[in-house]
């Protein structure tokens, strides 16, 4: 589940693809991979989210935990996927208004 996770990371902070690569020192289309489950990121480019973000480790880690090991205790299970559908609305909603922002015209005095 890291790729669920961060790309909510990276979409709930607005931030295009190329900007967090750039941003964490690595390629867009890496970061591309990773975002589509063709590539597991590294402890290194996990660390990397997490002081970009400003977050624990082991929060990341956590997620992944939920495909690593399907024994892992429900509850934990539950709440990560909560967390990640709330960032998940959260960041789709302000995309939403950012759009109807852009639609509106201009007004003029």
């Amino acid at each position: 589940m890291y790729e669920r996770a961060l790309k909510t990371l990276r979409l709930y902070h607005r931030l295009t693809q190329s900007n967090l690569a750039e941003q964490l020192g690595m390629s867009r289309s890496y970061l591309n991979e990773i975002e589509r489950k063709r590539k597991e990121p590294s402890l290194e480019i996990l660390t990397k989210y997490a002081e970009r973000f400003d977050i624990p480790l082991s929060s990341l880690m956590l997620f992944a935990e939920q495909t690593q090991n399907p024994k892992l205790d429900r509850a934990r299970l539950y709440v990560a996927d909560k967390v990640l559908k709330m960032l998940e609305w959260i960041a789709e909603d302000d995309q939403d208004a950012e759009s109807e922002t852009e639609k509106q015209p201009a007004h003029t005095h």
